[in-house]
Protein backbone atom coordinates (compact mmCIF):
# COMPACT_ATOMS: atom_id res chain seq x y z
CA UNK A 1 0.00 0.00 0.00
CA UNK A 2 2.81 2.43 0.84
CA UNK A 3 4.52 1.80 -2.49
CA UNK A 4 1.36 2.77 -4.36
CA UNK A 5 1.08 6.10 -2.57
CA UNK A 6 4.76 6.87 -3.15
CA UNK A 7 4.38 6.23 -6.88
CA UNK A 8 1.28 8.42 -6.96
CA UNK A 9 3.16 11.25 -5.25
CA UNK A 10 6.08 10.90 -7.67
CA UNK A 11 3.76 11.12 -10.67
CA UNK A 12 2.08 14.23 -9.27
CA UNK A 13 5.48 15.81 -8.57
CA UNK A 14 6.52 15.22 -12.19
CA UNK A 15 3.27 16.77 -13.46
CA UNK A 16 3.73 19.68 -11.08
CA UNK A 17 7.27 20.30 -12.32
CA UNK A 18 6.19 20.06 -15.96
CA UNK A 19 3.35 22.55 -15.43
CA UNK A 20 5.38 25.01 -13.34
CA UNK A 21 8.18 25.06 -15.89
CA UNK A 22 5.75 26.65 -18.35
CA UNK A 23 4.04 28.95 -15.83
CA UNK A 24 6.06 31.80 -14.44
CA UNK A 25 4.50 35.01 -13.19
CA UNK A 26 5.34 37.91 -15.44
CA UNK A 27 4.93 41.36 -13.91
CA UNK A 28 1.19 42.03 -13.78
CA UNK A 29 0.19 38.33 -14.03
CA UNK A 30 0.82 36.54 -10.74
CA UNK A 31 0.64 32.77 -10.25
CA UNK A 32 -2.41 31.34 -8.44
CA UNK A 33 -1.23 28.04 -6.94
CA UNK A 34 -3.78 25.47 -5.74
CA UNK A 35 -3.31 22.56 -3.36
CA UNK A 36 -5.98 20.18 -2.20
CA UNK A 37 -5.76 17.70 0.62
CA UNK A 38 -8.35 15.15 1.63
CA UNK A 39 -10.08 17.73 3.89
CA UNK A 40 -9.25 21.23 2.65
CA UNK A 41 -8.48 23.23 -0.48
CA UNK A 42 -5.76 25.88 -0.36
CA UNK A 43 -4.91 28.64 -2.83
CA UNK A 44 -2.28 31.33 -2.78
CA UNK A 45 -1.21 34.06 -5.16
CA UNK A 46 2.56 34.11 -5.61
CA UNK A 47 4.82 36.75 -7.12
CA UNK A 48 7.68 34.64 -8.53
CA UNK A 49 9.83 37.66 -9.32
CA UNK A 50 9.92 38.93 -5.73
CA UNK A 51 9.40 35.48 -4.19
CA UNK A 52 6.50 36.49 -1.94
CA UNK A 53 2.93 35.37 -1.35
CA UNK A 54 0.53 38.21 -2.08
CA UNK A 55 -2.69 36.61 -0.80
CA UNK A 56 -3.81 33.22 0.44
CA UNK A 57 -7.04 31.49 1.37
CA UNK A 58 -8.20 28.02 2.34
CA UNK A 59 -11.50 26.33 2.96
CA UNK A 60 -10.79 26.35 6.68
CA UNK A 61 -10.60 30.18 6.88
CA UNK A 62 -13.35 31.80 8.91
CA UNK A 63 -14.53 33.84 5.90
CA UNK A 64 -15.11 30.70 3.87
CA UNK A 65 -16.56 28.55 6.66
CA UNK A 66 -19.04 31.29 7.56
CA UNK A 67 -20.16 31.72 3.95
CA UNK A 68 -20.85 28.07 3.18
CA UNK A 69 -23.10 26.99 6.04
CA UNK A 70 -24.27 23.41 5.77
CA UNK A 71 -21.47 22.38 3.41
CA UNK A 72 -18.35 20.43 4.24
CA UNK A 73 -14.91 22.05 3.96
CA UNK A 74 -14.03 19.48 1.31
CA UNK A 75 -17.02 20.23 -0.91
CA UNK A 76 -17.03 21.88 -4.30
CA UNK A 77 -19.21 24.68 -2.92
CA UNK A 78 -16.62 25.53 -0.26
CA UNK A 79 -13.89 25.65 -2.93
CA UNK A 80 -16.00 28.02 -5.02
CA UNK A 81 -16.53 30.32 -2.02
CA UNK A 82 -12.77 30.21 -1.36
CA UNK A 83 -12.17 31.30 -4.95
CA UNK A 84 -14.58 34.20 -4.54
CA UNK A 85 -12.89 35.28 -1.28
CA UNK A 86 -9.44 35.11 -2.90
CA UNK A 87 -10.71 37.03 -5.91
CA UNK A 88 -12.12 39.74 -3.65
CA UNK A 89 -8.74 40.05 -1.91
CA UNK A 90 -6.98 40.39 -5.26
CA UNK A 91 -9.40 42.97 -6.63
CA UNK A 92 -9.00 44.92 -3.39
CA UNK A 93 -5.23 45.00 -4.01
CA UNK A 94 -5.74 46.06 -7.62
CA UNK A 95 -4.76 42.76 -9.25
CA UNK A 96 -7.15 41.49 -11.91
CA UNK A 97 -5.02 39.04 -13.91
CA UNK A 98 -3.33 35.80 -12.95
CA UNK A 99 -1.90 32.52 -14.19
CA UNK A 100 -3.66 29.43 -12.80
CA UNK A 101 -1.31 26.73 -11.48
CA UNK A 102 -3.27 23.56 -10.72
CA UNK A 103 -0.16 21.90 -9.19
CA UNK A 104 -0.55 18.57 -10.93
CA UNK A 105 -4.19 18.08 -9.98
CA UNK A 106 -6.86 17.45 -12.59
CA UNK A 107 -8.84 20.51 -13.63
CA UNK A 108 -12.10 19.15 -12.26
CA UNK A 109 -14.10 19.23 -9.05
CA UNK A 110 -12.67 21.48 -6.35
CA UNK A 111 -9.87 22.87 -8.55
CA UNK A 112 -12.32 23.92 -11.26
CA UNK A 113 -14.75 25.35 -8.70
CA UNK A 114 -11.99 27.48 -7.20
CA UNK A 115 -11.08 28.80 -10.66
CA UNK A 116 -14.75 29.55 -11.39
CA UNK A 117 -15.03 31.45 -8.10
CA UNK A 118 -12.00 33.54 -9.06
CA UNK A 119 -13.52 34.35 -12.44
CA UNK A 120 -16.86 35.30 -10.86
CA UNK A 121 -15.12 37.82 -8.62
CA UNK A 122 -13.53 39.56 -11.62
CA UNK A 123 -10.07 37.99 -11.89
CA UNK A 124 -8.91 36.87 -15.35
CA UNK A 125 -7.06 33.55 -15.32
Amino acid sequence: MAVKSVEKAKKRARRCYRIRRKLQSKGDRLRVAVFKSSKYTYAQVIDDIRGVTVAAVSTKCQEVVGSCEGHSTKSVEAAKVAGKVLGAKLVEKGLTRGIFDRSGFLYAGRVKALADGLRESGVQI
